[in-house]
């Protein structure tokens, strides 16, 4: 047994110098481990977007449940249908026009205002590194799928605003002019390098090119559709309850969850130890911003009103994330906590200054989405020292006069075609029996 173990012994140190010297043969060269490493950051950039498109995309089930909540009985299933639909013509539309016209590279018909016409093109099946179109980013199928649901999301903001005294045709029309033209044109300003990247306005993820937008295409919306028959009666608001705050509860989770991937794949980088740290804190910061949102909100509401306000609650989670949107990357802890209460703190106010207005926003996206998109955007010069508040309010400024105005026309021109509310008879026995010919969901708010 001895001489044995002696023997394997031997071999093995015989072996070693061996081994050592088909390591040292085989060792790669240093071109070799470039390409190899270029690869790596080019797979895991287009992971990243992948990854986070998908969880954008979960946003449009949040963006459903929270208006079927919000919205009375008769009126849930056409709500979910405005969802899905929505949905289905930004992704047609957006490649067929918005794509090209968001990132026209070197196409710009008018440099740095107008991008190109055309359709959204991938990449051939099974390419190699040296025919990808840019090596150290990412795949365009990545790319174009993760921009796809940011144009998604603008769409969606305006569906809970006027809901339940909108004609569904009459919407997706709108929806389809938005998604292919109005969105795209105004994103490329920033996001396409045009005019408002070089005058330096920085939004990170979408404050004002997301939301803001979305919220001034919902205000123009409110302002020429007007509000719900009865919502305001005598110098007073009449209170129209939701058919289930749990489905608003599950919707304002889901996106939440969603926005994760909203702010956090914005980085658009997962290819180095830095990148990932980016990522991390900015998922970290977007979760104390909603944290810091709910909590004011939670905080005002039962000092005001003696009493916690759900609605108030969940709308107050959500304005501290489209808050932290523009900059999630460079706050502290403490300052996107900060930063989503000041958010909060704006939606408590802002939805019975609407009210007093007469302007009847079902679900609280114009004070969400517009309002504080508008705060978070100014709030980036408080962390991030390369901008400047004359950039910033440039970038709000343009954004909210080319929304307002191209929304007010596509509005305009649709009441006078087709127009934009259903009978009154329609709207009052709800927009699921006369808009889908069904009858309306059991009413759990009550009981």
């Amino acid at each position: 047994m001895k001489f044995a173990q002696q023997l394997v012994l031997g071999a093995a140190l015989a072996a070693v110098p061996g081994l050592g010297l088909a390591q040292e043969a085989a060792a790669p060269d240093a071109d070799s481990v470039a390409a190899l490493n270029t690869e790596m950051v080019f797979i895991f950039n287009s992971l990243l977007l992948l990854i986070g498109g998908m969880l954008v995309f979960w946003m449009a089930a949040g963006f459903a449940m929270l208006e079927a909540g919000l919205v009375r009985s008769k009126n849930v299933a056409m709500q979910l249908t405005k969802n899905v639909a929505l949905f289905s013509l930004a992704s047609f539309f957006y490649y067929l026009i918005g794509y090209g016209l968001m990132y026209p590279g070197d196409g710009w018909m008018v440099p740095g205002w107008l991008g190109a016409i055309g359709t959204a093109v991938l990449e051939a099946v099974g390419i190699t590194g040296a025919e990808a179109d840019d090596v150290t980013y990412a795949s365009t199928g990545s790319d174009f799928f993760f921009q796809l649901m940011f144009c998604a999301t603008t769409a969606s903001i305006v569906s809970g605003t006027v809901a339940e005294r909108v004609k569904l045709g009459s919407f997706l029309v709108f929806i389809i002019v938005l998604t292919a033209l109005i969105y795209p044109i105004q994103a490329s300003w920033t996001w396409g390098g045009g005019w408002l990247d070089e005058v330096g306005f920085s939004d990170f993820a979408g404050s004002t090119l997301v939301h803001s937008a979305g919220g001034w295409a919902a205000l123009t919306g409110a302002l020429i559709i007007g509000p719900r028959i009865g919502r305001y009666r005598d110098g007073r608001v009449v209170p129209m309850p939701g058919s289930n705050l749990a489905l608003a509860t599950l919707g304002m989770f889901i996106l939440w969850l969603g926005w994760f991937g909203f702010n956090g794949a914005s980085q658009l980088a997962m290819g180095t130890i830095g990148d990932v740290a980016d990522i991390s804190r900015i998922m970290a910061n977007t979760n104390a911003a909603a944290a810091g949102g709910a909590i004011a909100a939670l905080i005002l509401t039962t000092v005001l009103f003696r009493k916690p306000d759900l609605t108030m609650i969940l709308n107050g989670a959500l304005a501290g994330l489209v808050s932290i949107t523009a900059e999630p990357l460079t706050p502290s802890l403490g300052l996107a906590t900060i930063i989503g209460g000041i958010g909060g703190i704006i939606v408590v106010f802002a939805v019975p200054m609407l009210d007093r207005l007469r302007i009847d926003d079902v679900v609280g996206a114009i004070p969400v989405h517009l309002l504080c998109g508008i705060w978070g955007t100014l709030a980036v010069v408080l962390s991030n020292g390369d901008t400047t508040i004359g950039a910033q309010l440039t970038g709000i400024i343009a954004t909210g006069i080319f929304v307002t105005i191209t929304s007010a026309v596509v509005w305009l021109i649709l009441r006078a075609v087709m127009g934009l509310r259903p009978d009154q008879e329609a709207e009052i026995n709800g927009l699921d029996m006369a808009e889908l010919g069904m009858e309306a969901y059991p009413d759990f708010s009550k009981g």
